[in-house]
């Protein structure tokens, strides 16, 4: 077993000059939060734990490394966020005694999903999983390391934030078999997103970031993993149930991404209004079956929605059996060949992490040998500008129609996700009240649309913060004046009604119990009316004395 000693717990390259590593500048005399794990911590006597990448849901993932195969791994533990911590200086999981059948159940849950996908280490576009590991009361899945870019990174590095299609079936197509395998398997990833499609360097697309079902479920104990646009309406808490159609729903919601360059809108406003709008400019670009086939995977009820991948598949090639036999025969060589698929792969990967010349130099090599066997399957299909390449864009001021951003359900992440508005325009977000426009949507633009303006030019978007609310103050004892000046000072509308006096009470002054509707210290919208029982006159009541006899 290889002394790990030496390397840098972050990317396990040989230290060379202390404590800082020298390929990925990660300082080795920090270690990581007293809560998980120390770096070069040991599992099952081989596996050795770096630092920490994410805390999700359901687990935790480390960087790692296999001392045996001296190669970088990916290891995730399960770790439950709120049912369970880890006491300083202790390796072991703790579970307070009142969530240990939570704890153990979902445990199981863990296992289950992680062992089935290392029987399944075959699949083209999974990051394979070759071991899983009982200890330190939690279980852990080591998982292959590949070096990769997401799927969004990779949308936003073109010209416009989006692909067509015969880019995009490259991408998507050969996931959709692995998908099928996974539901055969009685697995729903439950959170297919562009985060988690990634582009890995052997050139081939896999699913990445799998979590237990529950994770991704909003009626479970665990935290919910949401990502709006890409969540199913049964993922979160309604009668709904969640079913291999939840896949289907967020997958198709990737390609509406590649295709359109916006996220869908988030599922459960699209309950209220299920309008999935693509500009003309784009829609006549994508194939009207591909239109079809994601207006299938998009319908909002999981029952309306259709049911398969074998069904998805089929509308997605515009043809039935035939076609997707030939579809079939299509990936197997884009799979066998998969290595040549992105050439301009590292353009985008060499911005996120610093190389080695030896990196560098066996990448190039096997770049030259891809062009000399004429493999060379796919120019990065001009999606990715590569470096020295120059538009007009770049050295004049271009001038552009302002897009409609009100009205659509557009969200400040889908206008952020959009490279070419982004690169077109400046674009400032600020917040505002609003009692028309949902929590989080752009309810106003600064300029208008449809007006043409010059590259780079500011547009401030006002985002809809819902609806304001204010805690009624007690105006009990106060006069009606002074009530009503207070509560309109906060945004209320006031009326008044007279009640009885029984002449222990000043005239013009609010009842001191029970005198507000809505009641003092309840939320209401700023707007509503606030209705006072304000007492009125004395009431005196006269007596007749009985006449004499």
């Amino acid at each position: 077993m290889r002394d790990i000693d030496n390397l840098c717990a972050n990317c396990f390259s040989e230290l060379t000059q202390g404590s800082v590593c020298e390929q990925c500048g990660f300082d080795n005399d920090k270690n990581n939060d007293s809560m998980y794990l120390g770096t070069k911590t040991i599992i099952a006597g081989k596996y050795v734990i770096g630092t920490v990448v994410k805390h999700e849901s359901d687990a935790v993932t480390y960087m790692g490394y296999d001392a045996q195969l001296g190669k970088p791994i990916t290891i995730r533990e399960y770790y439950p966020k709120g049912l369970a911590v880890r006491l300083e200086g202790t390796t072991d999981i703790h579970v307070r005694p009142k969530l240990a059948e939570s704890y153990e159940y979902y445990k199981k849950s863990f296992y289950r999903l992680w062992t089935t996908l290392e029987k399944m280490h075959n699949l083209s576009a999974v990051v394979p999983v070759y071991d899983v590991v009982e200890e330190n009361n939690t279980v852990y899945a080591v998982i292959e390391y590949m070096e990769s870019v997401p799927l969004r990174e990779y949308l936003l590095h073109n010209e416009n934030g989006y692909i067509l299609w015969d880019d995009a079936r490259v991408i998507f197509m050969p996931v959709l078999t692995t998908i099928e395998a996974l539901h055969e398997n009685r697995i729903i990833h439950g959170s297919i997103t562009p985060d988690n499609l990634v582009l890995c360097r052997d050139g081939k697309v896999r699913l990445s970031e799998f979590t237990i079902t529950e994770a991704s479920d909003a009626s479970t104990e665990l935290e919910f993993n949401v990502n709006d646009g890409y969540t199913a309406l049964e993922q979160y808490e309604n009668s709904h149930k969640i079913c291999p159609a939840t896949d289907i729903y967020s997958f198709s919601a990737c390609i509406y991404r590649a295709l359109v360059g916006t996220n869908p809108p988030p599922a459960p406003a699209r309950e209220a209004n299920d309008k999935l709008m693509i500009p003309n400019s784009i829609a006549e670009s994508i194939p009207m079956h591909v239109i079809k086939a994601m207006g299938s995977g998009l319908q909002i009820y999981p029952e309306k929605r259709i049911k398969s991948i074998t069904e998805f598949r089929e509308l997605l090639d515009a043809a039935p059996a035939v076609q997707a036999k030939a579809a079939s025969a299509v990936q197997a060589d884009e799979e066998e060949n998969s290595e040549t698929r992105y050439p301009d792969y590292d353009e985008l990967y060499n911005k996120k992490e610093k190389k080695s010349k030896k990196a560098i130099i066996a990448l190039v090599v096997l770049l030259v040998i891809a062009i000399a066997a004429g493999v060379w399957v796919v120019k990065f299909s001009g999606l990715v500008p590569t470096q020295g390449e120059t538009t007009t864009e770049l050295t004049t001021l271009a001038t552009y129609t302002v897009p409609n951003f009100v009205g659509n359900g557009y969200t400040q992440s889908d206008i952020q996700n959009n490279g070419a508005w982004n690169e077109r325009f400046t674009i400032k977000f600020v917040s505002e009240y609003s009692a028309e426009a949902e929590q989080g949507e752009i309810f106003k633009q600064s300029v208008a649309a449809g007006e043409t303006v010059k590259e780079g030019s500011q547009i401030v978007l006002t985002i809809s913060k819902g609806i304001q609310t204010q805690t009624l103050p007690d105006v009990g004892t106060l006069t009606l004046e002074e009530a009503t000046k207070k509560l309109e000072e906060m945004g209320f509308k006031v009326s008044s009604v007279e009640v009885y006096n029984d002449g222990s009470h000043t005239k013009g002054t609010v009842k001191a119990s029970y005198g507000m509707a809505p009641a003092a210290g309840t939320e209401v919208a700023v707007g509503e009316e606030i209705i006072l029982q304000v007492y009125g006159e004395v009431q005196t009541t006269t007596t007749t004395a009985p006449a004499e006899e």
